[in-house]
């Protein structure tokens, strides 16, 4: 990135880091991929449990070939051959893991976290239960404020994931949300039976946090995940 506009960006992180802070979420800016699990390593104890949130940003940043390393109790969703029944048992213990990790959807200049789920097994451990929430996010997903990030959920990561999951949603096929603009009457969720298998079923602004630094966000600098 040319450095001038990399400078320009780092503005943005800075403000952004500033604005969680007061919202007793713990935030810091690594500058590339390969700086992102020693930071998480050093953010988490030999044996202690651990789970995921379903996340291509922990894919493509290595984080999930290091939970597998043998050093954590790790709840892998993941698991090759793994069955509904012990995927549901997954999700379940995952409210109780001393970490989880994830990524969110977007990150304001506010000071807020916005995730959209379908199942939404993601969002509640997020909200409530494990002892420690870490999530990884490149700095693409930083937005002004919350508009802009629910239309960037509407327009670029529910499309692209959609895609990934194979849903055969409206999205998947147009590129964007069947709502892509926000208005007055359906600002978050989409209008009632819009979208028949939408995997944007439950909104979620994490704001003020009454534990501070429960949760942490490692802002990333490069384009990773959706």
């Amino acid at each position: 990135m040319d450095t001038h506009k990399r400078s320009i960006k780092m503005l943005q992180v800075e403000r952004t880091i500033k604005s969680l802070a007061k919202n007793n979420i713990e935030a810091r800016f690594v500058s590339s991929r390969e700086e992102v699990v020693p930071t998480v390593a050093s953010l988490m104890k030999h044996g202690q449990s651990v789970a995921v949130g379903g996340s291509v940003t922990l894919d493509e940043t290595g984080v999930l070939n290091h939970l597998r390393s043998g050093s954590y109790v790790f709840y892998d969703r993941y698991k090759k051959g793994i069955t509904k029944e012990e995927l549901d048992e997954v999700f379940l213990k995952s409210f109780t893991v001393d970490t989880y990790l994830s990524s969110a959807n977007a990150l304001t200049e506010h000071g807020e976290v916005y995730c959209v789920d379908g199942r939404s097994n993601r969002v509640s451990a997020m909200l409530y239960g494990p002892k420690q929430v870490i999530l990884v996010v490149s700095w693409d997903k930083i937005v002004p404020d919350l508009i802009s990030a629910i239309l960037r959920v509407k327009n670029i990561a529910a499309p692209a994931n959609a895609t990934r999951l194979s849903t055969g949603t409206f999205c998947t096929e147009n590129g964007k949300c069947i709502n892509a603009a926000c208005d007055d009457r359906h600002l978050m969720a989409l209008p009632a039976g819009a979208c028949e298998h939408t995997i944007c079923s439950n909104y979620v602004v994490f704001s003020h946090q009454q534990i501070e630094g429960r949760m942490k966000v490692l802002i990333v600098g490069e384009s990773i995940g959706y």
